[in-house]
């Protein structure tokens, strides 16, 4: 039963280009909207597109299990999601709207 109430808080669950799935919570994604970037509130699905169909994913420079993936809004600006990769998994550490990609290793496309 408390898997189950786990699985039903899940925002999203989704596989990457690079190989790991990422995951998030709906108790998490509130935390981002509310406190870190609220300008992201409703914009779950650009971040999903992110995750699955980035344009480019790079490596962080001082965190090499993180890694920010970039996809071009209707707007012609970047959802970024940024993401933390434990072993086979990672998860949603947040999610912002940029002008520019950060410097760091480009990891895909290759």
């Amino acid at each position: 039963m408390e898997n189950d109430r786990a699985e039903s808080e899940l925002l999203l669950e989704v596989e990457t280009p690079l190989g790991f799935s990422v995951r998030s919570t709906n108790r998490y994604w509130e935390l981002i909207v509310t406190v870190k970037h609220p300008v992201m509130a409703g914009r779950e699905r650009e971040v999903i597109e992110a995750l699955v169909e980035p344009d480019e994913i790079r490596q962080s420079r001082r965190d090499p299990t993180v890694h920010l993936f970039y996809k071009m809004d209707r707007l012609g600006r970047r959802v970024c999601a940024v993401v933390k990769r434990l072993n086979a998994e990672g998860f949603l550490i947040t999610a912002y709207v940029t002008e520019s990609v950060k410097e760091g290793v480009r990891v895909w496309p290759k």
